[in-house]
């Protein structure tokens, strides 16, 4: 569930909801995830129910894997915990957003890796050593800013400023050995030539960007949700 689009994926079936974070409560819309933050819990639970409720066995509870912004990550996870309750769920599991997008891009997780996620309406980089997060930063920018007077190198400057940041706070050699690395880029910022071509002559660092890159978390989540099936802990247990 983002700000500007809620992804589902079901196994067997792949992606199977791409829309609008959007309710429609009474006579105009109302976008209840803002700046990667809910805001109407109840909202979400009203869009979840629509989208997704026909679209489940009737029978089985289902396992559920939801990904979250690192930053401000516990109450989203507490909220959308909440949220979707509304479709029964057996277990709920949350996962870092950019360690999901890690996974669809196929990283090797046993070094350290930046993760830029550039979606609509936020933006976090976010440094995963060994699979953990270690640092992370957000700006409240995201490719919806374009629209108005925010423009390409505003966004690449808020991020080129982050990652500085990060690199003064660390006292290990783990941001540098990162960068050096290259940065994995995700989320619909990365679909932007005139963002990915700024970042790379900024950052003075390798740009990779994961394939698909908008549907990255989602696919990253999928992966997951298909190893939690066979862990004894959900596997075991009954629908």
């Amino acid at each position: 569930m983002g700000s500007a689009r809620t992804r589902a994926w079901i196994a067997g079936r792949g992606v199977v909801v791409d829309v609008p974070t959007v309710t429609f409560p009474g006579p105009g819309a109302v976008y209840p995830i803002q700046r990667g933050t809910i805001i109407d819990t109840a909202g979400c639970a009203r869009m979840l129910q629509r989208l997704l409720g026909h679209r489940l066995p009737r029978l089985v509870r289902p396992l559920i894997v939801v990904t979250a912004p690192v930053l401000d990550g516990v109450a989203y996870r507490a909220r959308a915990r909440a949220a979707v309750d509304v479709l029964r769920p057996r277990h709920v599991l949350t996962v870092p957003s950019a360690r999901g997008i890690a996974l669809a891009a196929g990283a090797d997780l046993s070094r350290p890796l930046l993760v830029l996620d550039i979606g609509a309406h936020l933006t976090e980089a976010v440094l995963l050593c060994d699979g953990a997060v270690t640092d992370a930063r957000r700006t409240a920018l995201g490719t919806s800013d374009l629209e108005g007077t925010t423009t390409a190198s505003d966004i690449v400057e808020a991020v080129a400023a982050k990652l500085t940041a990060m690199l003064r706070q660390d006292r290990t050699s783990l941001t540098v050995d990162a960068l050096r690395r290259g940065v994995l880029l995700a989320g619909g910022g990365a679909l932007r030539p005139e963002i990915t071509y700024r970042l790379t002559a900024r950052l003075h660092a390798p740009l990779k960007v994961a394939p698909a890159p908008h549907t990255a978390a989602v696919r990253g989540a999928a992966k997951l949700l298909r190893a939690a099936h066979t862990h004894p802990f959900t596997a075991g247990r009954p629908a």
